[in-house]
């Protein structure tokens, strides 16, 4: 797949996600095959006012190429500027949400509010286009405001004649936010509309996902946002499939535990250890979550105080994994919950924990 000068091939992207696409994460992906990262989504004002949050948020090394920045904005001066001032930076690809249905951020007309007006979306990507100094400018949207106001195709259109070079396609609508499977049958319909590439987003946990999402939809790639938590391995994964035609499986506990461990270091490198173990925390429960003895974990990492501890509990955990076989029952619940909240076992008895 090409965008602008850029050919990654049938490798996939990583989603941008508040407080999970940091650099460190970042640096794992990409180690494991991942196409194209992204950075944490950043305001277009933010940008041009030089916040200090907004810049470190998308900030990143050269060794981390390609790589996107997608901005949430609704005014076309201050995209335009944004998209400018990015550029200077060379990602490899500007985005722009239209997709993103908190309420916080629909309230302002921003996100996924915008899908009420093609016209609007529409001149927003073109003063992107005019600004970004040839940097490709992308769009990620979703079906609609709901299930009764679809109108997906005219965005998309609209996109396209304004000049952006790729559109994602999260597969559900505003209304529909996380709580149902998304519905790959419109991504066929969009990638029939459009001659840009169109990337499917929405529902995709596995290789296998990925690969039936593109055979039935023929769209040119897969974005990855959950379906990446706690399991870099998937881009590893869906690449050796597309090589081999065999996905070779999860990996075993020492393999996440070595990864973890990784992370972990990364982690500690970019914020210091006071930041980087809330941060650390959360991710060790997603990198665990496939395996046996997860609420065991759960009941021990909210506990620990410091990185050493945590390594040292991440190992012994792993060691144990290896002599316990899974719990079937244990891992379809824990699966479907994450599917339906990121962050289920923060119960209300744990709703004051950091992590």
């Amino acid at each position: 797949m090409k965008v602008g000068n850029l050919d990654i091939g049938n490798k996939l992207f990583l989603a941008p996600m508040a407080e999970v696409t940091d650099s460190s994460f970042r640096k794992i992906c990409k180690e494991m095959g991942a196409g194209i990262t992204f950075t944490q989504m950043v305001s277009a004002e933010g940008v041009i006012k030089n916040n200090f949050e907004t810049l470190r948020h998308f900030s990143f090394n050269r060794s981390e190429k390609p790589i996107g920045v997608q901005v949430l904005g609704n005014d076309p001066e201050i995209l335009y500027e944004a998209a400018k001032e990015i550029s200077k930076h060379k990602p490899d690809l500007i985005d722009l949400n239209c997709g993103c249905p908190v309420e916080k951020v629909c309230s302002k007309n921003m996100g996924a509010s915008l899908l009420d007006d093609p016209k609007t979306i529409g001149k927003l990507v073109r003063k992107m286009v005019d600004g970004s100094n040839g940097v490709p400018i992308s769009v990620k949207i979703r079906l609609g405001k709901d299930r009764s106001r679809i109108n997906v195709f005219d965005n998309a259109k609209a996109i396209q004649d304004n000049g952006a070079s790729l559109i994602f396609v999260h597969a559900r609508t505003r209304a529909d936010k996380y709580d149902t499977n998304a519905d790959w049958t419109w991504l066929k319909k969009v990638k029939e509309t459009v001659t840009i590439p169109v990337v499917g987003n929405g529902s995709m946990f596995s290789p296998g996902d990925i690969k039936e999402m593109i055979d039935s939809t023929g769209c040119d790639s897969a974005m990855i946002a959950r379906g990446a938590l706690g399991n870099p391995f998937i881009f590893s994964r869906f690449n050796a499939l597309m090589e081999t035609g065999i996905d070779p499986g999860e990996p075993d506990s020492s393999v996440v535990s070595k990864t973890v461990l990784q992370h972990i270091n990364n982690l500690e490198n970019e914020f210091g250890e006071f930041i980087a173990l809330d941060k650390a925390k959360k991710h060790s429960i997603w990198y665990f979550k496939s395996h046996s003895g997860v609420k065991f974990l759960l009941d021990r990492v909210f506990s620990i105080k410091n990185l050493t501890d945590l390594r040292t509990l991440i190992t012994e955990h792993a060691d144990n994994i290896l002599h316990t076989p899974i719990n079937i029952d244990e891992h379809a619940i824990i699966h479907k919950k994450f599917q339906r909240k990121v962050l289920f076992w923060l119960a209300e008895e744990n709703a004051n924990v950091s992590g």
